[in-house]
């Protein structure tokens, strides 16, 4: 496993006082397709109660995963989906979308999710929004016999078994699961099918081939024509990996606008100050 770069999550607010923990943005860390990636965890509904009022997206997808809690999401085509533990919501903004994420009402024992940007190709960017969840899906898991794929997005390889996630068709073929691997237990996964491979360990520590380690909160990118090798320490592991194709043009990005072009920026802020997104029913 060759690790081309690593950092941690930074702590910072976002949506209506929501504390999060930031582990890759625009300016932190170069992702392509990925553009951002937060994480939020809490059994302080405080930290999070305020959830994110409607604002508007253009030009990039969004991708929530919960693992404890939930979310219910409104937008103004008509989507409103309660996103539980275990389960994903993507939605594909397109030429505008306007959407609010707000914190159950009976989701009382805390909230573990993570939310994922990423970019659309410039032909993609206007055109009409797309929504999906996995609400009433199934996840497949795959096993080597030691560590476990909890698939999200994508199709994926590991061990002797393949199979497809319920959320399919993300931008730049972006693959996306949740892998835990027990306390003391070595994996192996090859994603050299595609040319952007990252992880991020959300719990426990990783023992890495060069004898070094990371901990909880930490993000590598990785070299994705070398296997990854996994090893956990004396805890249990949990991490999502990130695989994909970047996209390869240029971002210009001005808070939930995500385009190719400041000039299309100025569009994008125009569109939505005039009511061309419409509003949430």
């Amino acid at each position: 496993m060759k690790v081309i770069q690593q950092l941690r999550a930074m702590p910072t607010r976002d949506g209506d006082g929501v504390n999060i923990m930031r582990i890759a943005d625009f300016q932190r860390l170069a992702l392509d397709p990925y553009l951002m990636l937060d994480e939020i965890r809490s059994d302080d509904a405080k930290d999070y109660i305020g959830g994110f009022p409607p604002h508007p997206h253009r030009g990039m997808e969004t991708f929530t995963y919960i693992r404890k809690g939930g979310f219910e999401h409104r937008d103004q085509l008509g989507n409103v989906r309660a996103i539980r533990a275990g389960k994903v919501q993507w939605m594909s903004t397109g030429r505008g979308v306007i959407h609010s994420e707000m914190p159950l009402a009976d989701a009382d024992n805390g909230l573990h999710g993570f939310q994922i940007w990423l970019n659309m190709p410039a032909k993609d960017k206007m055109r009409h929004p797309q929504y999906q969840d996995s609400g009433t899906s199934d996840h497949p898991t795959l096993s080597d016999g030691h560590g476990q794929l909890y698939l999200l997005a994508g199709h994926w390889q590991f061990g002797n078994e393949a199979a497809d996630a319920p959320l399919m068709g993300l931008a730049a073929d972006a693959a996306i699961a949740d892998m835990t691997l027990p306390a003391g237990e070595q994996s192996q996964i090859e994603l050299s099918q595609y040319k952007l491979v990252a992880l991020y360990l959300y719990q426990g520590q990783l023992l890495l081939p060069s004898g070094s380690h990371i901990n909880a909160g930490s993000m590598l990118l990785l070299d994705p024509q070398y296997p990854l090798q996994l090893q956990a320490g004396t805890a249990d592991c949990g991490m999502l990996l990130l695989a994909g194709n970047p996209i390869g043009e240029k971002v210009v990005q001005m808070g939930p606008f995500v385009m190719n072009t400041q000039a299309e920026i100025m569009q994008a802020i125009n569109d939505y100050q005039s009511g061309q997104f419409g509003e949430i029913v």
